[in-house]
């Protein structure tokens, strides 16, 4: 054969080089059991070598992946190949072309199909004996019934706010019996992220090591442009994105009041996108396409498949590690970056005392009696600790429970809005006083309490 026809030959292959299906043999598990049937100068202290982990992973042990996206694809390749059977997938995505160059479970007729069931369809036709059984939901869709069955929670997402949301949920399962945590209640969480070249991942065991929430520091700020030059002078196309969600959307409700713009939506994606064009075209200002809308409403910021790749390798090991217990864990976050050459560094992240997520108490609020309840408001939107983004209060006042503001629904946030102008005093708030607040960001109610200073 001509050596250019041998190129394209095997280069075809590389591509599509997961497609073909393996018959299981005796020696499949091979290499998984030289890891877990002998021991080694880096194996945990108290591990010991048998079958019986093996049989785990296969039989017993059952994984939760949340996403099916560029992390999902390769998550869920790495787990299955290294032997885990049991493995259920989250994503509430359906699949665009955009997706094709690096979600390598997919091809083009599967463009508009759900994420979730496509992969799981992939994985269980490749690998036999695999189970992968794909929910098309969100995570909030499912109760603490439902993750309470898994051992491990895996996190493939691009989204903080479903970061912090799953985070709270495996807090809100915790046990604690006289003050003391129930080692049993505790679902270890691997969260992988990337961004561009650069990717991190981490071990979280609840309440024992520090949460998403302790970290928020760490997560890049959303690039925010000044409000003047979106409204009087546009020079970029996401300035003309900006001005049709910031400004356009809440003031001609294209969708009814109250329907808050979800970038998952296509017919609310298109609506921004027309409005953009036209913005756009009374500037002279090229470069508005359906794709930057939505990358914009959603701060999609460009996957590279690479990172994927190694930072979902770095979360399937961990995940082989705690299944197993053959190796000491990561403690408990490693970043990653190759945009100038390979650098990797471990550390390990500090659970804050007063978490607003995992601490045990209720948080001190420091505000004067005379301090607006707009301020209060600004202060859980605009803190680097807390960062919620449509925070819901309530209070006991007079022995009744009563909202003071809620963003979510129109019709309550119209009642409730004139209280953002009230003192708390006004509000009839006292020192000591108990805030219940919701958000978005996780399905607990938080507890901060009022501390009036003079």
């Amino acid at each position: 054969m001509p050596s250019n026809l041998l190129n394209q030959e095997s280069a075809a292959m590389m591509v599509d080089g997961f497609s073909g299906r393996t018959c299981e043999s005796e020696g499949q598990w091979n290499h998984i059991k030289k890891f877990l049937e002998r021991s080694g100068p880096f194996t945990h202290p108290d591990f010991e070598p048998s079958t019986e982990s093996l049989q785990f992973m296969l039989e017993t042990c059952k994984i939760l992946v949340i996403g099916a996206g560029g992390l999902g694809c390769e998550l869920l390749k790495d787990l299955a190949l290294s032997g885990f059977r049991n493995i259920q997938v989250v994503d509430m995505d359906t699949i665009d072309v955009s997706n094709l160059n690096r979600q390598f479970l997919f091809r083009s007729k599967d463009v508009g199909r759900p994420k979730a069931n496509v992969a799981a369809d992939f994985i269980n036709n490749r690998i036999p004996g695999c189970c992968v059984v794909p929910h098309f939901k969100k995570i909030q869709d499912f109760d603490e019934t439902f993750y309470r069955q898994f051992h491990i929670i895996v996190c493939g997402l691009d989204s903080i706010i479903a970061r912090r949301w799953m985070n709270g949920m495996l807090l809100s399962l915790l046990v604690y019996e006289d003050g003391v945590l129930d080692p049993g209640s505790i679902i270890p969480l691997i969260d992988g992220g990337t961004e561009g070249f650069k990717g991190n991942a981490r071990v979280i065991l609840p309440g024992m090591s520090a949460c998403v929430d302790c970290t928020l520091e760490l997560y890049p700020p959303q690039v925010n442009f000044p409000m003047c030059t979106i409204a009087s002078m546009p020079r970029l196309p996401e300035h003309c994105v900006e001005y049709v969600r910031m400004l356009l959307w809440p003031k001609e409700k294209p969708f009814g009041d109250g329907v808050v713009l979800d970038g998952d939506d296509p017919e609310h994606i298109q609506w921004v996108y027309q409005r953009s064009l036209e913005r756009a075209a009374e500037f002279n200002i090229t470069g508005v396409t359906y794709r930057l809308t939505q990358g914009v409403v959603k701060r999609i910021i460009p996957a590279v498949a690479s990172t994927n790749a190694v930072i979902a390798a770095a979360c399937a090991t961990e995940v082989f590690k705690i299944a197993t217990n053959a190796y000491i864990p990561l403690n408990n976050y490693m970043v990653f970056n190759d945009v100038d050459g390979l650098y990797t560094y471990a550390f390990e992240a500090e659970r804050k005392e007063n978490c607003s997520a995992c601490s045990q108490v209720p948080l001190d609020l420091n505000f004067c009696p005379c301090s607006k309840l707009q301020e209060v408001l600004d202060y859980f939107t605009d803190s680097a600790s807390l960062q919620m983004k449509s925070p819901a209060i309530t209070a006991t006042v007079e022995g009744k429970n009563k909202t003071l503001y809620l963003q979510s629904v129109a019709s309550i946030e119209q009642r409730t809005r004139p209280n953002l102008s009230k003192t708390l005093k006004e509000l009839g708030l006292s020192d000591g006083q108990e805030l219940a607040v919701a958000d978005v960001t996780t399905p607990q109610t938080m507890l901060f309490r009022l501390c009036f200073t003079t």
